[in-house]
Parts: structure tokens; C-alpha cells; sequence
């Protein structure tokens, strides 16, 4: 779906305006949730300027990210591993 209008949010009181081929209130969950990654940072340090801030940030979704790679990762080799146990079985009782 392809928004015929960006989607306004803001972002430490900054407006931003959002081209997106995702829905409006996925681009406003998105937006709200860098806001809350941003407030979080800011909370937790004292006098960092925007852009070391945005930086943390950054790091911080992307150690989030990662971490949900490396869940699914896990969960993937999880399946796989069932997978192949019950096609062993299923051969086995198919001799």
C-alpha cells in the first residue's frame, strides 16, 4: 500500500514528515518508538548533544535487533532439529 500523503509524526519535538509504503499508524508506532528509545537515552545521561544521543540510540535499536535475529536464529535451529528427528521417525516406522 502506498501512502498518497506522508504521515506527520514528531520526534523530541521535532516534526518529521514520512514517506512510507506502510500504513499510517505503523509509521506512528515506528515514530513513537524511537521517541520512547530517545526519551530512555536522555533520561539515562546527562548532557549529550543530539546527535551523540540519536548515535546511542542507533545502538540501541540495533543491539534490540540483533538480539531478535539471534532468538530467531535459535528458534529456527530449534524447528530444523525437530524437523529432522520426526522425519527419522516417520522413515523409520515407513520401512
Amino acid at each position: 500500500m502506498c501512502l498518497e500523503k506522508p504521515v506527520t509524526v514528531i520526534i523530541l519535538g521535532h516534526e518529521y514528515r514520512i514517506k512510507s509504503d506502510e500504513d499510517e499508524e505503523h509509521v506512528r508506532d515506528i515514530a513513537q518508538f524511537v521517541n520512547d528509545k530517545f526519551k530512555a537515552i536522555i533520561d539515562s545521561t546527562d548532557g549529550l548533544s543530539e546527535r551523540k544521543t540519536a548515535i546511542l540510540v542507533a545502538f540501541d535499536i540495533a543491539s534490540d535487533y540483533f538480539q531478535v535475529l539471534k532468538e530467531r536464529d535459535g528458534v529456527t535451529g530449534d524447528i530444523q532439529g525437530r524437523a529432522r528427528v520426526l522425519n527419522h521417525q516417520i522413515d523409520s516406522v515407513m520401512r
